[in-house]
């Protein structure tokens, strides 16, 4: 096939996360790559947390596309994801102890930018001196994703190619070093890094990625050629993306659709459709503002209720979530941004036993009304929610897998939530198992 082409080619779709992450992406990933041949991730690192829970079993993953857990399908970390060749090595083996092949079917592309052990010191110092200081921080996980990207923008970043190189890999790390341990050392009281220690780990870890080192995107032209259908699996969420989140309360990555194409090198016309993932009401780890955000510690109050009920912590930092009624005007700025060709609702169970359940449809921003979220984070933080009530439902909702058994002010409930975002729902998620799905419309048969 010429490049181009798409005749007789695969489907390709792209699941993102549209809230401010954490809406349950890996368990519908790993629920859709029983149609799919390939799962790609394109952007972040290792501050995802995707849980999967198959036959009661949980595994938890972090820079492994959710696809390594169905036999058979190839699993690729393209060009926009920050690696820590360490944690991926970590990874890989916990995985590889649970009895799964991984190695024979993961391709790291050449170009991530690496995370190393001076990412991981700035990270943290940065964000202890803003907690000193009384700025309020970020709430990033630690793990060195930001400054990674920062190199990589300012064109300064070892690669994974340069693994390859052992002599070009000193050179380039010893030039980063200097540049870095000059801001630990002097503007955050930090301790410089040396680079012999940095440099022995990476090249030992070097020897068992090198065959696992693959040209990604030309892989998936290829596997799209010859008829495969790709998964490509998004971090974090929408209103944590760099350009179009609660800025500077965001992540430090493109989280939206668009960035499937750039962080993997598949082109944009080659992506089909899009899915859209939200849980039933909203979370958020970290600092920043949030409209809808409802008291958790006062036992007997509805946002006691979400967090308790929904286990809602971090699955990397295990920071208890924020939670909050259903944020309808900010899922509209997030099916706007990412061209949402249908959404899935995860987690509706958890509104189980809720006399009344409430819906923000817009904000009052002084003497203005906005039915979409604002652009910029102090007036996001300045807004009142403007809510609707519906009656709730005591019948249990869990585990259901067909639309009808649905307790009929569920179907209301989703049937408004449909209306006001301004796209359709094609799934519906009622547990954490991968059977726990209800289907209206198949993405990779939409």
């Amino acid at each position: 096939m010429q490049p181009g082409s798409t005749r007789g080619a695969g489907r390709n779709v792209v699941v993102v996360g549209t809230q401010w992450g954490d809406e349950g992406k890996g368990k519908i990933v790993d629920w859709l790559t029983d149609h799919a041949q390939g799962v790609v991730r394109f952007q972040g690192g290792h501050n995802a947390g995707h849980t999967l829970v198959i036959g009661g079993r949980k595994t938890a993953l972090q820079l492994v596309p959710s696809g390594v857990m169905r036999e058979g399908v190839a699993c690729y970390i393209g060009n926009g994801v920050v690696v820590d060749p360490t944690h991926l090595l970590a990874e890989i083996e916990r995985i590889e102890a649970l009895g799964i092949d991984v190695r024979s079917r993961l391709h790291l592309s050449e170009a991530c930018p690496l995370i190393l052990p001076c990412h991981v010191a700035l990270d943290r110092a940065r964000e202890a001196r803003l907690e000193a200081v009384g700025s309020g921080k970020i709430g990033t996980t630690g793990k060195g994703i930001g400054p990674a990207y920062e190199d990589k923008v300012a064109r300064r970043a070892l690669r994974v190619q340069d693994l390859k190189h052992a002599q070009r890999f000193e050179a380039r790390l010893r030039a980063l070093l200097e540049h870095h341990n000059a801001e630990l050392t002097g503007f955050l009281g930090a301790q410089a890094l040396a680079v012999e220690p940095i440099r022995d780990a990476a090249l030992r870890a070097a020897e068992q990625l090198r065959p696992l080192m693959a040209d990604v995107g030309y892989r998936l032209y290829n596997a799209h050629a010859a008829g495969a259908n790709l998964l490509f699996e998004g971090a974090q969420g929408t209103l944590l993306d760099i350009d179009h989140g609660t800025y500077p309360y965001v992540t430090s990555s493109n989280c939206v659709a668009g960035n499937a194409a750039a962080g993997s090198g598949l082109g944009p016309g080659l992506l089909h459709y899009v899915l859209g993932i939200a849980k039933a009401y909203t979370t958020r780890v970290g600092g920043g503002p949030f409209p809808t955000e409802l008291d958790i510690d006062a036992p007997g109050s509805v946002g006691h209720h979400l967090s308790s009920v929904g286990q809602e912590r971090g699955t990397v930092t295990g920071r208890a979530r924020r939670c909050g009624w259903l944020d309808a005007a900010a899922l509209k700025r997030a099916i706007i941004i990412n061209g949402v060709s249908g959404l899935c609702i995860t987690k509706l169970d958890v509104l189980d036993g809720l006399p009344e359940i409430r819906i923000g449809v817009g904000y009052r921003l002084g003497a203005r009304t906005l039915d979409v979220l604002p652009l910029d984070a102090d007036d996001i933080a300045a807004c009142e929610p403007i809510y609707e009530t519906l009656p709730g439902w005591s019948e249990s909702t869990a585990g259901l897998t067909n639309w009808e058994q649905l307790p009929a002010n569920a179907r209301r409930y989703l049937e408004r939530m449909q209306a006001l975002i301004g796209a359709p729902i094609d799934m519906v998620s009622t547990g954490p198992d991968r059977v726990h799905t209800i289907l209206l419309r198949h993405p990779f048969r939409a």
